[in-house]
């Protein structure tokens, strides 16, 4: 589905001490718990500045997830909770936060 489709903007995310939970505009689900969490990708895609370009990829290791929008309400308590992660590189977040590439920058990977 294309990212500017009307089904795939978020209409809401939560994120508590279980994990993060994405409601679609159409109804749909997608969610991960952080013990399923195996991998934190940022994906910057030329979209901007009017319209989303940068997403909080979280995935787990049988291919599910979710994808939240930096500029959702609740991207600020995710990209904290993130940033507690044991090997959680920093350094590549910035860089993702900054760029204007289009790139997927793993920040964050399960050992």
């Amino acid at each position: 589905m294309a990212p500017d489709s009307s089904s795939a903007k978020s209409r809401s995310v939560s994120v508590d001490d279980t994990g993060v939970r994405r409601v679609l505009a159409d109804g749909t689900e997608e969610s991960i718990t952080w013990d399923q969490l195996s991998a934190v990708v940022v994906r910057v895609i030329p979209e901007g500045p009017w319209r989303e370009d940068v997403f909080l990829m979280l995935a787990a290791a049988d291919g599910t997830g979710t994808a939240v929008p930096s500029g959702d309400p609740a991207a600020d308590a995710l990209i904290e909770r993130l940033q507690t992660l044991p090997g959680f590189d920093h350094d590549k977040f910035v860089e993702a936060m900054t760029t204007d590439a289009d790139e997927a920058y793993v920040v964050w990977k399960a050992s």
